[in-house]
């Protein structure tokens, strides 16, 4: 009986020095979107200077200030309908790790200043023919609902034509 109970705890023992343990760790940052910059998948927020918003690669999602407010949306404006996100240039932030990539937005707008153009940049994917992703980035329905109007017709409220320093406090 001992030797059955030493036989089976040998087996054991080497069924575990067999069994391999993997972990795996899977850090998925997001998929950068088509209109991104090449060369920079693992980074999480890139500043858009000609629109002055951020655009999250981990969630999808465009960081811009309305109405006091820094909003989280997966769109842009309306106002921005016609800004080219392929064309428009990207500022990857290499060096923030966090959740307000705005926190230093007075000078991410010194830095690079609408019409800011880098080293040129290749977008990972191709520019839609037809212009379809300017449908996807930016909702007229949005800034319709925030400002109380359906008709339609919207233009820019006097909110959005203030302009902000990016604290939260007006000009």
């Amino acid at each position: 009986m001992k030797t059955i109970k030493l036989f089976v705890l040998g087996l054991l023992l080497m069924a575990t020095f067999a069994v391999q343990a993997q972990v795996s760790v899977n850090i998925n940052l997001g998929t950068p979107p088509p209109w991104g910059p090449v060369g920079y998948s693992e980074v999480q927020y890139y500043y858009l200077p000609d629109v002055e918003a951020y655009y999250d690669v981990k969630s999808s999602m465009f960081i811009y200030y309305c109405d006091g407010i820094w909003v989280h949306r997966n769109y842009l404006p309306y106002r921005y309908r016609n800004y080219d996100l392929y064309n428009g240039y990207k500022v990857v932030m290499h060096d923030y790790h966090g959740n307000t990539p705005y926190q230093n937005h007075n000078d991410y707008r010194m830095k690079y200043a609408k019409g800011y153009r880098g080293p040129a940049q290749k977008t990972i994917g191709n520019r839609p023919g037809n212009g379809q992703y300017k449908a996807k980035y930016h909702s007229k329905q949005y800034d319709n609902q925030r400002d109380g109007k359906n008709d339609g017709n919207n233009r820019n409220s006097k909110k959005d034509r203030k302009n902000n320093n990016g604290n939260g406090k007006k000009k």
